[in-house]
């Protein structure tokens, strides 16, 4: 759900336009920051006011592709090829470029298309289907994940606090 609606947006933007005032003085007039109104601004100049009508969208891994590439080849930033492409969310490309470079074509692919659970159906205390597995597997296998999931745990500790000691460290290099 958005924090503020279509008409305020448009509101926003026709201020700025009228030429009186800057971004600053109508971010401020509006209780916005100034980044926000200019990001409306350039929304609206690319694709009018449908740009601020909701939009549900499951883009396809093709499609996703070749927004990155596009952005790649292009050395665009990830705000301009969100407006050009009106992809909304902020920070949506720079998680498909994340999965992209981590998995291939494969970790675009939209994994949400599990069907929504409704409220009109009533609650069963029965096992699900993780615990009907579970009681299937012996007990040796249950104590190597036990085991498994400790060291994981151990291992993620000691990071941790490697990251931390680091950070401790240059943050004292940088005080003489």
């Amino acid at each position: 759900m958005s924090k503020y609606t279509k008409q305020f947006k448009l509101e926003v933007v026709e201020h700025y336009l009228t030429g009186v005032s800057g971004l600053k003085e109508v971010a401020k007039a509006h209780g916005l920051v100034h980044s926000v109104v200019g990001r409306w601004v350039a929304m609206y100049r690319l694709h009018g006011e449908k740009s601020f009508d909701k939009k549900y969208v499951n883009y396809t891994a093709q499609y996703k592709l070749s927004v990155l590439q596009h952005m790649w080849q292009h050395q665009l930033s990830y705000t301009q090829t969100e407006l050009l492409f009106d992809i909304r969310g902020p920070g949506r490309l720079a998680i498909w470029e994340r999965s992209y470079r981590s998995g291939g074509i494969e970790a675009l692919i939209s994994r949400n298309c599990a069907p929504s659970k409704k409220m009109t159906n009533p609650v069963t205390t029965e096992p699900t289907d993780s615990s009907k597995k579970d009681d299937k597997r012996t007990h040796d296998e249950l104590l190597a994940e036990v085991n498994y999931l400790r060291m994981e745990n151990a291992y993620l500790k000691k990071l941790r606090a490697l990251v931390q000691q680091q950070a401790q460290a240059t943050s004292g290099k940088k005080r003489k």
